[in-house]
């Protein structure tokens, strides 16, 4: 006889007094007497990782966001206790483990600060609805802590005071504050006492983090399920916290091409291909550079992915080799949605090998796309990654597109509430069977692996290019992303600043925004504006909504054109300093744009600052955000910089006015850089680099700046065949130093450098290279004071008057 029907609701359970202490090398596990479990592993000095279980049971250790080449290894570890705690101590960090309760504080080995404790720690509740655990962590804030990062949140960089909810959706047309879109970094990185630490909460089941909204010290984070499960990054510099990130969850598996970091040109949609053709046309016309054409989903046959439109594109082949001729490398979309259609052999296919996700009890997934209705591949089975890997045989191997772009892959379903799959969607999880809950968050980043392994296959010796919408932590080593579908408003373009720099310190760097807005019209002067800024996006593509109206470089009147096409022409100028910066992001995890808190976090006035940022290292840019301006106020880091345009040294550590016409923008390059830049190209590859320029910044002090060259495309350059130049820069009041160190084995196509000095305080008098004095007129350059000389100079020693 059944007494109560009522359900037990239990509220927050909590971790009792430890009954249990084991050590298996650097895996230290912790047994309470309630049967909570937490597991630290100690997978470096500065990097440990806290994984509870309330069942004594762990499930199986698998995640996609941790990359298997990740460093580990430390140099020290001690555990001992004392009467109130277990005490792990490592080269970098002391973490204090509570008996009574499982609560952690961490310190600073050296210092023995606090960097960061439990307020209640981890806590629990069961859920009723779907079995398993909600899982929550709450932390005590220090004074005066600020948190960055989060992904592609459209708020301003500092995120004290709000709360996110982490859940991948397609937002159309989403605003500033708009929450959650279309991807899911759950990592954050914390700043107080000029220390800096990171939290990576590894959980893909719908996720929660409030930093001091709900109570004003506390900051937590919680998930819908699953484990408690994160990684502890220390610093204290927080540059290093984002590095050693971005190692944990992935550097970029491979260079990109040079050619992609080129000006892009995209629109829903350029279709028949007179209509292409016309646009690259009138690119080479007006010498506008561009590298990459796009194809939305007009192009295919009924939006049927991997088909063309007999009727818009007749001789696909032929059409991408005379684009290719012509410069233009063409990029065309795939969405997930396979349409219902027995003819269609992608279909047929699928459904022979049942490779699409299926509901709970059998049927399978059906939703609404561009196509009509259709059936979705469970991209978390590696069987399924592969079978669609080898789809893009014909499109890349024998017609010759360059590169793919992955849309609606939240995945986007139309006509439904929540705009997406349901909760009880199957999902194989890489033999981790699950529900759609945890596997959401998943599902375009895997997209977007079988869709890099298809190209990198196809592509061969090419290097792939693939672009994602939707993503999860680790989702950079395969692919770039733009920021959704944004609007052609002031307000976005200033979100799409903050969004690219909070990218950037989230591990995922080769990112951009549609430039101009995708829904609704810019006028001329927000979209000049806007290529101000993406031209130091290390992705740059204008993207529309054809209903919208014309939004190509030359749509708002001659005035504009001129201005876009100087900006863009600057890009393909600094494109070895760019590439030089994508390198140092592949090689070590080091961001491409730094916020300026990331590039200084000593300097409190930074911490706050939303759109400055240094690109690259040495480069300050500050884009104009607002209409009618013919200039702005603007923060300068520390240090001294010159104006770009003018050459005037400005001192750091102020906010000035920066005058910026609408043919200009705030830029600044640090004192002591040297810039390397080519000659203006309409395309990658169109001419012979027969000079590298370098732009030389004096200052009485030494700098070290860098130059990464290879053969722009293929994978030589793993084999060595790269050139990495370091120039060392010493300066005196009256004397320049430049020494140059090249090592790898590519031999670049030029043979001299012109160098161009800026804010020169002397007239010089006397020139040595390598030790043997050459007269100034020899070297100078048609009268000015800029110097033509051998690239394979060890030391430039030049004096003046």
């Amino acid at each position: 006889m059944i007494l109560n029907t009522e359900l037990e609701y239990k509220g927050n359970l909590f971790p009792t007094q430890i009954v249990k202490y084991e050590k298996n090398l650097n895996v230290l596990s912790f047994t309470t007497k309630n049967g909570v479990i937490l597991q630290v592993t100690v997978r470096r000095d500065s990097i440990l990782r806290f994984r509870f279980t309330t069942t004594g049971i762990f499930e199986n250790d698998f995640s996609y966001a941790i990359t298997k080449y990740a460093s580990r290894g430390y140099n020290h570890l001690e555990v001992t206790e004392d009467d109130n705690h277990y005490i792990i101590t490592t080269s970098k960090l002391i973490c204090n483990i509570s008996k009574q309760d499982l609560r952690t504080s961490i310190y600073d080995a050296v210092d023995k600060s606090l960097i960061c404790e439990d307020e209640l720690g981890f806590h629990w509740e069961e859920s009723y609805e779907f079995g398993g655990d909600v899982v929550k962590m709450s932390k005590t804030a220090q004074p005066g802590e600020s948190y960055y990062g989060l992904g592609d949140k459209p708020v301003d960089n500092n995120l004290k005071g709000k709360r996110f909810e982490n859940w991948v959706t397609d937002s159309y047309a989403y605003g500033r504050d708009t929450d959650p879109i279309y991807k899911t970094i759950p990592f954050y990185t914390a700043l107080h006492n000029k220390k800096s630490y990171g939290v990576f909460f590894d959980n893909t089941f719908r996720s929660y983090f409030d930093f001091c909204h709900e109570r004003r010290n506390i900051t937590s984070f919680w998930a819908h399920g699953g484990e408690m499960n994160y990684y502890f990054i220390y610093g204290p510099d927080m540059g290093d916290v984002v590095v050693n990130y971005t190692d944990l969850t992935g550097k970029p598996h491979a260079m990109p091409a040079l050619w992609a970091l080129g000006y892009h040109q995209c629109k829903w949609s350029y279709y028949p291909e007179s209509n292409v053709k016309e646009i690259t046309s009138k690119f080479r016309e007006l010498q506008i550079p561009c590298d990459a054409i796009y194809l939305d989903i007009d192009y295919m046959e009924g939006f049927r992915c991997f088909t063309w439109s007999e009727q818009h594109f007749p001789d696909p082949k032929r059409m991408v080799k005379e684009l290719a001729d012509d410069g233009f490398k063409t990029i065309v979309i795939i969405d997930p949605g396979i349409k219902i259609d027995m003819d269609y052999s992608v279909f047929r296919e699928g459904l022979e090998k049942d490779y699409f996700c299926k509901r709970a009890d059998g049927p399978y997934m059906k939703g609404k796309v561009w196509p009509g209705e259709c059936y979705f591949p469970d991209f978390t089975n590696p069987e399924v990654r592969e079978w669609w890997a080898d789809l893009f045989k014909e499109l890349v191997e024998e017609i010759g597109v360059k590169g793919v772009w992955n849309d609606m892959n939240e995945p986007a379903v139309m006509d439904v509430p929540g705009k997406t799959f349901p909760n009880d969607v199957r999902h194989d999880y890489d033999g981790n069977q699950c529900s759609h809950r945890k596997a959401h968050n998943v599902y375009g980043m895997q997209m977007a692996r079988a869709t890099y392994q298809g190209l990198k296959k196809f592509s061969y010796p090419k290097r792939p290019f693939v672009i994602t919408r939707a993503a999860y932590s680790g989702t950079q080593r395969y692919t770039s992303s733009w920021t959704g579908d944004n609007v052609a408003t002031w307000d976005h373009l200033n979100i799409a600043n903050l969004q690219a720099q909070r990218m950037c310190m989230s591990g995922f760097s080769f990112i951009g925004s549609d430039i101009g807005g995708f829904a609704e019209q810019p006028n001329g002067e927000l979209y000049a504006r806007w290529i101000q800024l993406g031209i130091f996006h290390p992705f740059c593509r204008t993207h529309s909504s054809g209903d919208h109206g014309d939004q190509e470089p030359w749509a708002f009147g001659d005035t504009i054109t001129n201005v876009v096409r100087k900006f863009i022409e600057l890009r393909y100028q600094l494109l070895p300093y760019l590439y030089t910066a994508f390198w140092r992001y592949a090689e070590e995890g080091v961001p491409i744009l730094k916020s300026l808190v990331l590039y200084d976090q000593k300097d409190p006035q930074t911490h706050y600052r939303n759109d400055e940022f240094i690109f690259g290292e040495k480069i300050l840019a500050c884009p104009v955000t607002g209409p009618n301006q013919k200039g702005r106020r603007m923060y300068i880091p520390i240090g001294r910089w010159y104006n770009f345009w003018t050459d005037e040294l400005v001192s750091g550590g102020q906010e000035i006015w920066v005058d910026a016409d609408l043919d200009s923008m705030p830029i600044f390059v640090k004192e002591g850089a040297i810039i390397p830049k080519y000659p203006i190209q309409q395309y990658v590859g169109e001419k012979t680099i027969e000079e590298l320029t370098l732009d030389v910044y004096y200052k009485v002090g030494n700098e070290i700046s860098e130059v990464y060259e290879d053969a722009t495309d293929g994978y030589d350059y793993i084999k060595g065949r790269y050139s990495l130049r370091n120039f060392k820069f010493q300066g005196k009041e009256k004397e320049i130093i430049i020494q140059q160190h090249k090592s790898g084995k590519y031999i670049t196509t030029y043979k001299t450098f012109r160098i161009h000095f800026h804010g020169l305080p002397f007239k010089i008098k006397e020139i040595e290279i390598d030790n043997v004095i050459i007269p100034f007129e020899e070297l100078r350059f048609k009268g000015g004071t800029s110097l033509k000389l051998t690239k394979e100079f060890t030391e430039l020693h030049i004096i003046g008057e």
